[in-house]
């Protein structure tokens, strides 16, 4: 599928307009290849009279069959046999569920050149070695989750001098050491090299305030910067606006916001989506987000609160061409931002009350039958 390729391939990662041509003709393909190899994503399709050839324009993407998220944790949907994937990769499961997503080599090939423009556009790629600090799981052969790889590769934007993480697997099950987070990042204040802090916003928070109770205050080296991923999840309701956690990094850390990424995505739409300045996720061209009505899920305009539906034509090895979280969220026109970036942006509210998804999901796996995978 060589429109995905070109797609992807783009060196301009922001200019949506100009994708747009690519963008259709991707996802033309990519949903015409899941009809033919997977045949309860055909069923969808079928069931609302929907077929390929119906993307035509770029107002075509929202009759796009969407497939909730939640869907993806009540069955398994692989568009190939597992023996020719490339991994097999699942959800974080906060739930008590999680979603098992295939991936397939051209995936690799597709993403790879996304992460490495988006990379430099957003200046994490860098020559110059630093020590990594990862507030996640340390990788572990029983661990697949689809963060814990996104994490490792985070390490990979600059050579990786040490890794040293804040959740390492003990006995059964990972346990948190904010302790040696803490005596680290005091070693790491006085090397040569910066020091790279990636994870998740509730354990930067967490592994902070204990620095705080511990009286530690730090100057990391000029370079350092802080990579965020995941969202609060298990503990949202401890959650503290971005302001605040500002704030700690640099009185803790010494790093100012403007050193300070904030990424989003899904195991289910693995598209890379990096803050601006402003802290804004602008869409790259590589993705598209519409927000539709949690009632109708008819599409809404910018301003307007919704779900988030997110397209990207970027797997073939699962049926993620249009998925549907249960995120609320809106869209703003991105020249109201002011960072530079003209592609609209994305403001994620939080989780909504998941009746309305879990019954949308329900009628799905129903349609699908009872088979765990197709």
């Amino acid at each position: 599928m060589m429109s995905r390729q070109r797609l992807f391939w783009r060196l301009r990662p922001y200019d949506v307009p100009g994708s747009n041509r690519a963008f259709l003709r991707a996802c033309r393909d990519n949903c015409a290849y899941h009809i033919r190899h997977c045949p309860g994503y055909a069923a969808v399709c079928a069931h609302l009279g929907f077929s390929p050839e119906q993307l035509q324009t770029m107002e075509d993407l929202e009759k796009i069959p969407i497939l909730p998220t939640l869907f993806f944790k009540r069955k398994t949907l692989f568009s190939m046999p597992r023996r020719r994937m490339a991994m097999e990769v699942t959800s974080s499961g906060t739930s008590g569920k999680f979603s098992r997503i295939g991936f397939d080599w051209g995936f690799f090939l597709a993403e790879a050149p996304m992460v490495v423009n988006l990379g430099f556009r957003h200046h994490l790629v860098s020559a110059k070695p630093a020590h990594c600090v990862i507030l996640g799981y340390k990788p572990h052969k029983s661990n697949r989750t689809g963060v814990t790889r996104t994490m490792f590769g985070l390490t990979h934007f600059s050579p990786p001098l040490s890794r040293t993480y804040a959740l390492r697997m003990v006995g059964d099950g990972y346990a948190p050491d904010l302790d040696q987070v803490a005596q680290a990042l005091k070693k790491l204040e006085r090397s040569h090299f910066p020091t790279r802090v990636i994870g998740f916003p509730s354990y930067l928070w967490f592994g902070l305030k204990r620095m705080e109770e511990l009286g530690l205050r730090v100057k990391l080296p000029r370079g350092s910067r802080i990579i965020l991923a995941g969202g609060w999840k298990q503990h949202a309701d401890q959650e503290v606006d971005k302001t605040t956690l500002y704030a700690l990094v640099e009185r803790t850390l010494g790093i100012g916001e403007d050193h300070i990424n904030e990424l989003f995505g899904a195991v289910e739409h693995p598209v890379f989506y990096n803050t601006c300045l402003r802290h804004h996720f602008h869409i790259p061209a590589y993705g598209r987000v519409i927000i539709r009505d949690p009632d109708t899920l008819e599409p809404l305009p910018m301003g307007r609160v919704g779900l988030i539906n997110l397209i990207s034509p970027l797997m073939t090895a699962t049926p993620t061409l249009s998925v549907m979280t249960d995120d609320l969220g809106y869209l703003t026109p991105g020249e109201a931002c002011g960072c530079g970036i003209r592609s609209p942006y994305l403001t994620i509210l939080g989780r909504v009350g998941m009746s309305g998804i879990q019954t949308c999901a329900a009628g799905a796996a129903e349609l699908l039958g009872k088979g765990e995978a197709f």
